[in-house]
């Protein structure tokens, strides 16, 4: 560095012995002493003593140099507040930096630091402070003092574990762990109050820690570990939690309680050891990102494991909800309804209704839905509708009292032949399963369902792509395999910008129109099992892109 950059508060400029008649802007006796030096990104292998001549400096940074030392004189800078040295190969800091009695933000990072000084928690102004990437084995138990540090980072170091005392850190709100040795978390760690964001990856932690007093957490992160067991203890104290992400470890059972984690919005629980699920996971209000593949579960059909977006992860969710038994009731209840259960003697489950918002009559091979589940449901707002797996021959009409309410109809796998027009009176109905039915046609009234977002037709017997679908703007995702339509109209198809997955597998389409390459929302357009000679299983193998770019091409111009 320049000697006359450390002496620029000091020395009388240039000019001053050329020039005797000073203008205004010329009066260099009053300038103000310099308060922000940045060396940054030069190739400095040690800093002057004389950096003690800059004692106004509230702002020094000297990242991305080839720094060994720091100077002692640094403690002498009573008024700096943020010292950025990262990126340098320090192996130590000096004791004389524990003096910046202002000191707010400390950045280290990128180091070569294999200890820090005793003293470090004098720094209790610290609001910030980054140690991450550097040779640290352990953290000195004064760290306790910095009640103020809103953030610490130490991810990337050699940590086996950590003081207990860090949990007086009661301002602390993100605390980054990623990639150390912990093999534990202290259990004091759950007192931190303030805590928001915790990051704990790629650790070797058995279990999950609990937190009965981290209200205020919003997410964890705890992916690449050894965590075999999660406990219901450490799941439901978590109210606030958002981001949940247990990824590649060893977890093999999910806990009823994670339905008690109501503000969850991300779940990663991909590449462990589940073989099934709570299914109750479907009633999570917030969900909208939920990674289950690498999993052995057997009861989750694999295409609905490949979550990759948003559309896929509420198919999923729905899938879950249809599979809401009565292993919700209360096990001291009376032994499940079963075939020969007369409809009279069946047990409501109102438990069902009243937390989970569920009215549930499924498989129960009936050909009626008794009056009395519609009964018991007066009074209490149901959202998800489950009669699948039953012999019913039409939409039970009295499912038009649930019209202020119901978002979630199951009628999936029945002998129903036709849909009342009634049902066009769900207006918040946003999910519509009546797959493996009798069905040919729907009824125009359906056009009232301006909220609904999925819909299930598959293993039908329809001829001709369901006219009405057209017209309900708010449609996400259409399933129509394995049904007989011969074509689609593309121009119909162009309009319905929400559309995101269009299923048409095994179907009689002896051609695809070009013109459904201009659907350019579509993300899943699936074809295969359907007559047509072009285009060719090789590009329909490409995906969805390929296919609507082949198409496009073919339009004749």
């Amino acid at each position: 560095v320049p000697q006359h950059v450390w002496r620029i508060n000091l020395d009388t400029p240039e000019e001053a012995h050329q020039n005797l008649s000073f203008g205004a802007a010329d009066r260099w006796w009053e300038q103000t002493d310099l308060t922000k030096l940045i060396l940054a990104s030069n190739k400095l292998q040690c800093l002057s003593e004389d950096v003690q001549l800059l004692p106004a400096l509230t702002v020094l940074d000297v990242h991305d140099n080839q720094l060994t030392s720091l100077p002692s004189a640094l403690g002498q800078l009573e008024n700096l507040q943020k010292l950025d040295v990262s990126h340098n190969k320090l192996e130590r800091i000096p004791e004389e930096l524990m003096q910046l009695a202002h000191l707010k933000s400390l950045l280290l990072q990128h180091n070569e630091l294999s200890r820090l000084p005793d003293g470090f928690g004098q720094l209790v102004t610290l609001e910030e402070l980054d140690l991450s990437n550097n040779r640290l084995t352990d953290i000195p138990t004064s760290f306790a003092l910095l009640v103020n540090l809103v953030r610490l980072n130490l991810a990337c170091n050699q940590l086996k574990n950590l003081p207990a005392d860090i949990s007086a850190m009661k301002s602390l709100r993100q605390l980054d762990c990623t990639k150390n040795y912990l093999e534990t978390v202290p259990s004091k760690l759950a007192t931190m109050a303030s805590l928001e964001q915790l990051y704990l990856r790629r650790n070797k932690l058995r279990s999950l820690p609990e937190f009965p007093s981290c209200k205020f957490l919003k997410e964890l992160h705890a992916g690449e570990n050894q965590i075999e067991i999660l406990n219901a203890e450490s799941l439901k104290h978590l109210n606030s939690l958002s981001v949940l992400e247990l990824r590649d470890n060893k977890i093999k059972s999910v806990p009823d309680e994670i339905t008690l984690l109501q503000k969850l919005e991300r779940l990663d629980l991909a590449n462990n050891d589940i073989s099934r699920l709570p299914y109750t996971l479907g009633n999570l209000p917030q969900l909208k990102f939920l990674a289950l593949e690498g999993n052995p579960l057997r009861t989750i059909r694999r295409d609905l494991l490949q979550v990759s977006t948003r559309g896929s992860t509420q198919e999923l969710l729905k899938y879950l909800r249809s599979k809401i038994q009565d292993d919700v009731t209360n096990p001291t209840e009376e032994p499940p309804v079963t075939a020969m259960t007369l409809p009279s003697e069946s047990k409501i489950n109102m438990h069902a209704i009243t937390t989970l918002k569920l009215l549930d009559y499924s498989e129960k091979q009936a050909a009626v839905v008794p009056d009395e589940m519609f009964c018991a449901v007066q009074g209490h707002p149901v959202a998800t509708v489950n009669f699948s797996k039953n012999q019913l021959k039409e939409v039970p009409p009295r499912i038009v009292e649930l019209k202020d309410s119901v978002c979630d109809v199951n009628l999936g796998f029945n002998k129903i032949s036709s849909i009342s027009p009634e049902l066009g009176i769900l207006h918040k109905l946003t999910h519509l399963d009546i797959r493996n039915n009798l069905l040919t046609s729907l009824p125009e009234e359906l056009v009232a369902l301006a909220r609904l977002q999925i819909i299930n037709l598959s293993f039908n017997r329809f001829k001709a792509f369901p006219s009405v679908l057209y017209h309900i703007p708010a449609l996400e995702t259409i399933l129509l395999s394995n049904n007989q339509v011969g074509s689609v109209d593309p121009l119909q198809l162009k309009k319905m910008d929400k559309l995101g997955t269009l299923d048409l597998q095994n179907n009689d389409l002896l051609q695809v129109p070009p013109e459904l390459g201009n659907c350019e929302n579509l993300r899943t357009l699936l074809l295969e099992g359907n007559p047509f000679r072009t285009p060719r299983a090789a590009i329909l193998a490409k995906g969805t892109a390929a296919v609507l770019e082949y198409l496009r091409s073919r339009i004749p111009t």
